[in-house]
């Protein structure tokens, strides 16, 4: 009969040594209290990122598992202690600009330079995977969210109506509108399968640490999270237009829309196990899935000749958390930059009269402001006898707290138009001393073409380049506290056999009326 391993004498890591580190941890994160604040205010509200809660208490497991390592792991390492420097660093740059995400990652560092201190670089190496964990807790930038967000929703629009035709419903798709004729399904309010991704990525991970496999392997287990997400909701997309063309629309909505997230997240979880099943059976014949996919909560103790017990706390950690508890007592003699928001008119006094253009103002629909989550719009149809131009402005008084322009590059696709041209033209003419340069995108939809130009007013600079936008912000809020920012996007349609170059014309004519009477609007 096999004898019971000993557990480990984690008694060999004295008192003082938790102390420390766990004071250490608390400074970083009062340092860093108000990216902390922000991002578990967005854990508690927003279902994609609500696994963040978890993550802390994940990683802190995995780093418990090699507890039997513990009275040699802490060794420390004066590197640490750089770390910890550029994490401060960072942190300050964040304070500076105001800018939550700065400081969320800068958190990050903090963390990880602690530990290093504490364990040196070599035992860090080792926790790789708790360590990476951290950073899946952190919401991804709006822009960047938003981007994905958009094309993983048109992936899951066409499988799902692709899987419809299977079962032979009868079904139109534009964009991310789903339309059975009596019914009609917006893919934006329809996929909160998608909310799981994140989570889903998370599970992955674990999944893929746990699994005794080559690299590859575990790779694939983890990416496979993305297309298993998008697959099994564009499953559930195709089940509620089945059950809606059966005259059955309880599934679109109120608690049954909202228990299949939860079913499809579960059954996204259980394919992820059942893919690391197949691996083995394909590549490691004659073993056990339970012992490739070893998820052991106590991993088999080494048997060696008796831990040495760990006398001292490394300095190396002493002297980081000693840089934290000075840096979290600054932190609270720093001045609240306050955001500066410029005094404007609202787009409610926008004139709807350019010269010989007229306008009729327009509204956007509630289920799409709640998306769009900005401070001000203007929606309007101007005229001058022979074309019409639809202008759009959306304004935003502050772009650091998460939410950002959305760019038409995104937003078009999701209303079923193709862009079939997409170029930069600098239009001129104006009594403005520069030309403004503009996107320029040609977009169809059926036998419908429309040109688009549009462009991004963010403080005194006129910008196409939508990365080049955060830059401008992050900058302005910096050295200005300003990240206010709008869009302005211009329509007009291609009349059949119209030459386009009329339609240039008139965009541009109009894009010169409506610059000179933006800037009261749109401050500098």
């Amino acid at each position: 009969m096999r004898a019971e391993s000993p557990a480990p004498d984690t008694r060999s890591v004295p008192l003082a040594v938790w102390l420390w580190l766990g004071l250490g941890i608390v400074f970083a994160a009062v340092v860093a209290r108000d990216g902390v604040s922000f991002m578990v205010e967005r854990w508690l509200t927003q279902p994609e990122y609500s696994h963040g809660v978890l993550i802390p208490l994940i990683a802190a497991f995995l780093v418990w598992r090699r507890r039997d390592s513990m009275p040699e792991m802490f060794t420390g390492a004066t590197v640490g202690l750089v770390v910890v420097a550029a994490g401060l660093a960072l942190w300050l740059l964040g304070k500076v600009s105001t800018i939550n995400a700065v400081s969320q990652y800068a958190l990050v560092v903090m963390l990880y330079g602690l530990v290093i201190a504490s364990v040196g670089l070599r035992m860090f190496a080792t926790l790789w995977a708790p360590m990476l964990m951290l950073l899946l807790a952190i919401p991804l930038p709006a822009f960047a969210y938003n981007n994905l967000s958009s094309q993983l929703q048109l992936v899951s629009s066409a499988l799902g109506v692709w899987l419809m035709r299977l079962c032979g419903t009868s079904v139109f798709l534009s964009g991310n509108v789903i339309d059975l004729g009596h019914f009609q399904m917006q893919v934006v309010e329809a996929c909160d399968g998608l909310r799981y991704l994140f989570p889903l990525m998370t599970i992955g991970f674990i999944v893929a640490y746990f699994f005794r496999a080559p690299l590859w392997q575990r790779l694939f287990v983890f990416l496979s999270s993305i297309p298993i997400t998008v697959g099994m909701n564009s499953l559930r997309i195709a089940m509620i237009g089945v059950f809606a063309d059966w005259g059955n629309r309880s599934l679109a909505e109120g608690l049954l829309h909202e228990l299949q997230g939860w079913v499809i997240f579960m059954f996204s979880s259980a394919f992820l196990l059942a893919e690391s099943w197949v691996l083995v059976k394909l590549f490691a014949r004659g073993a056990k899935w339970q012992d490739v996919l070893a998820f052991d909560v106590l991993p088999p103790v080494r048997q060696a000749g008796g831990a040495a017990r760990l006398r001292t706390v490394p300095l190396a950690l002493i002297g980081a958390a000693t840089v934290l508890a000075a840096s979290a007592a600054f932190s609270y003699t720093l001045p609240q930059r306050a955001e500066l928001t410029p005094m404007r008119k609202w787009f409610v006094d926008f004139p709807l009269s350019l010269g010989e253009w007229h306008g009729r103002q327009g509204r956007i629909e509630d289920k799409y402001l709640d998306a769009l989550k900005l401070d001000d719009y203007l929606m309007a149809d101007f005229s001058n006898g022979t074309g019409t131009v639809n202008l759009y402005a959306a304004y935003y008084a502050s772009q650091r707290q998460g939410e950002s322009i959305h760019s038409p590059r995104s937003c078009i696709p999701g209303g079923g138009w193709r862009i079939t041209e997409m170029s930069q033209v600098d239009v001129t003419g104006g009594t403005a001393s520069s030309a403004l340069r503009v996107n320029r995108a040609v977009i169809e939809l059926g036998t419908q073409r429309q040109l688009v130009y549009y462009w991004f007013k963010q403080r005194d600079r006129e910008q196409t380049n939508e990365y080049l936008v955060k830059w401008d912000i992050f900058v302005d809020a910096l050295f200005r506290t300003r990240t206010d920012g709008a869009l302005v996007r211009l329509i007009t349609a291609l009349q059949p056999g119209e030459d386009i170059a009329l339609a240039d014309h008139r965009l541009g004519e109009f894009a010169n009326s409506a610059r000179a009477e933006l800037r009261s609007f749109l401050p500098d």
